[in-house]
């Protein structure tokens, strides 16, 4: 059996992070979360490959923060264009927090992943609009029937001039459908994923997070334009997983993998991301499979502030048996 091979593309941001609790954590964000976590469920039967560019000056620790784990390859974290993500979050409760970013890394292109084509599935994790674009998606595509996972919380964000981050409408969404197999997305950027012709001005509100109504429609466009799947997290309520039926859209929520206390939910999404990757290494078409192994790295995330949070493939195979009674 030839080993397992993950392309995962996305930032290495330099995250400076004020927590809820005024606490401060200056670290490499993003990507590095989905590679380190597929990282410690594949041990020695895979490789991951990460695609991503930084900074010059943020190179040496980037590669320093990625050093202990032997299977996670780093020749394609390239700085030949001095550039990439800086970031500040300042949480003002346990999940929500204001953005700024001040450095930008210059987009993943093809040409970046020559010698990537065989990878058995390819974990997308933008973090802003221009990180992976269209064209990158078109060109996986064009040279690969690997599933694409693809991360909405990119084209649901932009930031300005002044470096202010902010959610956007994903006007556009159509023309992006194809070319992702399983589209991941919280509940905020659903939002942004499912939008009215016209809007009066009383209406461009702030979005609702708790509001789950739209999701099914959502689904049920997403699914018929070329999605396999449509994967939205609901924070404590789990999970809520489409994917096509034979009578229409097949629609089933996975309950979170509970945890006792959390530290900090940076990068539990990217996480998620890398659990749905596993999962589907495993069984490509048991996207409720690929949902437990996601539940469970975005619930390793929340318990501490380094990577060592990150559990083996037993540990976690074992927490999902405890969380759902089996794999």
């Amino acid at each position: 059996m030839k080993p397992l091979k993950v392309a995962v593309l996305g930032p290495i941001p330099r995250d400076h992070i004020t927590t809820h609790k005024g606490e401060v954590i200056e670290k490499y964000g993003c990507a590095t979360h989905t590679a380190i976590g597929l990282s410690r469920l594949l041990g020695d039967a895979g490789t991951v490959h990460l695609v991503s560019h930084v900074r010059k000056t943020d190179l040496e620790g980037v590669l320093e923060v990625l050093a202990p784990y032997p299977n996670i390859h780093t020749d394609r974290i390239t700085a030949t264009a001095d550039q990439g993500d800086i970031i500040q979050l300042t949480f003002v409760d346990q999940n929500n927090r204001l953005e700024k970013q001040t450095g930008f890394m210059n987009p993943i292109l093809g040409a970046d992943l020559e010698g990537l084509l065989d990878a058995d599935v390819f974990v997308c994790v933008p973090i802003t609009d221009y990180e992976i674009p269209l064209e990158t998606l078109k060109y996986i595509k064009q040279h690969t029937d690997a599933p694409v996972i693809f991360d909405a919380h990119g084209p649901t964000n932009t930031v300005t001039v002044l470096g202010e981050r902010h959610v956007r409408f994903w006007v556009d969404r159509d023309i992006w459908l194809p070319y992702i197999d399983v589209l991941k997305m919280n509940l905020e950027e659903s939002r942004c994923c499912w939008f009215k012709k016209e809007y009066t001005l009383e209406e461009l509100g702030p979005l609702h997070e708790v509001d789950t109504s739209h999701l099914d429609d959502l689904a049920a466009h997403v699914i018929a334009r070329g999605v396999r799947s449509l994967i939205v997290t609901l924070d404590a309520g789990g999970s809520a997983v489409y994917s096509a039926s034979d009578t229409g859209v097949r629609k089933e929520i996975v309950p979170s993998v509970p945890v006792a206390e959390v530290v900090d939910t940076t990068g539990c999404g990217d996480s998620f991301a890398g659990g749905l990757g596993y999962g589907l290494l495993e069984d490509p078409h048991d996207f409720v499979r690929a949902a437990k192994y996601a539940n469970a790295l975005g619930a390793q995330r929340t318990q501490g502030r380094t990577f060592e949070v990150f559990k083996s493939l037993a540990e976690t195979q074992a927490q999902i048996r405890a969380a759902y009674g089996s794999l």
